[in-house]
């Protein structure tokens, strides 16, 4: 069994907007979209680091 069949699939990001056609407000809403995107994304890892952290300590002991 190879275990890069135990990775999860990376997702597919979906194709980027064609910003040209966006208004000015659009292309602020936007941004704060991708931002809080990004916080999302973030706070995942970091919930993710301290799990993996916990996992370990657990069997270092």
């Amino acid at each position: 069994m190879d275990t890069d069949d135990l990775e999860p699939l990376r997702p597919n990001l979906a194709t980027p907007l064609d910003l040209e056609e966006m208004s000015i407000e659009a292309l602020g809403d936007y941004i704060d979209a991708l931002n809080a995107e990004i916080k999302r994304v973030e706070e995942a890892i970091l919930k993710k680091q301290g799990a993996q952290g916990a996992a370990e300590a657990l069997f270092k002991s």
